[in-house]
């Protein structure tokens, strides 16, 4: 084949993939729209799925998509929208653990420690979403996290059954957003492939009940 020819394939590719992954992206942010709601407005929910994050970043500075997050869990909880939190996010190694420095955060800002929950295998949205139904018994909640993160939550829990609805914490603005967008589109490609795969978790487990 000429080197044209070979040029002219690879265009066409990428302009499909770059569609695919624009129609995607914007089919998933249609799609969970409609549950998403600013926290005074959030409907009250028995658990509310807090989706976990670094407090610091890589640069030892603190991390203001966790420090949204957590304000956002608290008003909710003032504001009684919420009786239980299940706090899903990594615990790769003894060093590393999301939930736990999560839950310290809450219990230091009101919440009795006997009302929050650990899953320390949420490694994805995907998992945590599938492991709140599978491992805890939950067929709906309320899930805390950024709007256009907690949209693809929205869209992976409805998908599977779930009756799903989302609070959006105040959004990161500048470098940092545009850079979360970015990975953004990837992830809900991937979200879309797991959901039509049927991809299981990277861990199951024993069945915990949020009494």
């Amino acid at each position: 084949m000429k080197p044209r020819r070979w040029l002219k394939l690879f265009v066409g590719s990428a302009a499909v993939a770059l569609l695919l992954v624009a129609a995607n992206y914007f089919y998933v942010e249609y799609y969970a729209a409609p549950y998403v709601h600013d926290p005074d407005e959030a409907p009250p929910y028995r658990v509310a799925l807090l989706l976990g994050t670094a407090k610091y970043t890589r640069g030892k500075k603190a991390n203001p998509f966790y420090e949204y997050r957590i304000h956002t869990a608290l008003n909710l909880w003032k504001n009684k929208k919420t009786r239980y939190f299940l706090i899903s996010g990594d615990n790769s190694s003894k060093y590393y653990n999301e939930p736990l420095q999560m839950k310290k955060d809450l219990v230091a800002g009101g919440v009795p420690p006997d009302r929050i929950f650990l899953d320390y295998a949420g490694f994805s949205t995907y998992d945590s979403m599938v492991r709140a139904k599978e491992i805890f018994g939950l067929d709906s909640l309320l899930v805390i996290s950024q709007d256009f993160h907690v949209k693809r939550a929205i869209f992976i829990g409805r998908h599977k059954g779930m009756t799903v609805e989302g609070v959006r914490t105040r959004n990161v603005s500048g470098h940092s957003h545009r850079r979360m967008l970015v990975r953004e589109a990837g992830a809900r490609l991937k979200a879309t492939w797991d959901l039509l795969t049927g991809t299981r978790p990277k861990f199951l487990g024993e069945k915990i009940r949020i009494r």
